[in-house]
């Protein structure tokens, strides 16, 4: 059993916490028997580490036998080890060090998608994480990262996904240019989701939610830039009918890629 807190082992686990760690050894952290049980499902092969107290252990039969089946064995720690290991104050007993699970945008387009979510500038963790979870409900085939959206692997934006990051591909590209030809080669219309835009209700009655989309995504405060609503074939905002000022971006984010797989279902018949 790991019991001494400022272990070098310790340390290098809890480093993870910092994106320059996560850089250098392609690793990262993860939290929480929720998200350590979407692992073992969906991405075995990831897991370099396993964490956990006795008592986290105990509490879960289902990770415990799916850690067996995988080979995966787990290491005991003391309650004070696994909390400086983690971000989280309660990291409910169990930790993993897991391997980056990048998918190149090339590889993201020539699955040939019908819906994917391209999120530019997206810098709040919660935000981001929450968009990947929505893109995975509503059955989305990617999500694309393009400027200096926040990592993927961040603790919270981990935390945020519940999950749903070992259940699409998330890719990182630093062009939104690039992303949006490779898009436009693949099939795919390029929706905006912007405040400047048309209503969304329009884009319902014309069909063009029906077909194969990658949702535009902008950062929370500023949106979009010119240069980025200029590359979409057509630019859409959410009808506001309280008094809200706004939509959070991860709430309009969520309702947008529904709307598309509402439509693009049924359109399948």
């Amino acid at each position: 059993m790991l019991e001494n807190p400022r272990s070098p082992r310790v340390r290098a686990v809890a480093k993870l916490t910092k994106r320059s760690a996560r850089t250098e050894t392609g690793l990262f952290l993860l939290e929480g028997p929720q998200a350590v049980r979407e692992a073992l499902t969906y991405r075995p092969e990831s897991i370099v580490e396993l964490f956990a107290t006795p008592t986290g252990w105990e509490k879960h039969a289902d990770i415990r036998a799916n850690a067996a089946d995988a080979d995966i064995d787990v290491e005991y720690v003391t309650e004070y080890v696994l909390n400086a290991m983690a971000d989280t104050v309660t990291p409910q007993g169990l930790i993993a060090v897991v391997r980056q699970m990048p998918t190149s945008v090339r590889d993201v387009f020539a699955a040939r998608p019908r819906l994917v979510a391209i999120c530019e500038e997206v810098r709040d963790p919660g935000n981001l994480g929450t968009i990947i979870r929505a893109a995975d409900a509503a059955g989305a085939d990617a999500v694309v990262l393009t400027g200096r959206t926040v990592d993927p692997y961040n603790p919270k934006v981990v935390r945020a996904t519940t999950g749903s990051l070992f259940h699409l591909p998330v890719s990182v590209a630093a062009d939104l240019a690039d992303v949006v030809d490779r898009a436009h080669a693949a099939g795919l219309n390029i929706l905006a989701a912007d405040v400047k835009g048309d209503d969304l209700l329009a884009a319902r009655a014309d069909g063009v939610l029906a077909e194969p989309t990658a949702w535009l995504f902008g950062n929370e405060a500023r949106g979009l830039e010119d240069t980025a609503l200029e590359l979409a074939d057509r630019v859409l905002k959410l009808p506001i009918f309280g008094r809200a000022e706004s939509l959070n971006l991860a709430t309009a984010a969520s309702v947008c890629l529904y709307e598309s797989a509402f439509a693009q279902r049924a359109a399948a018949g």
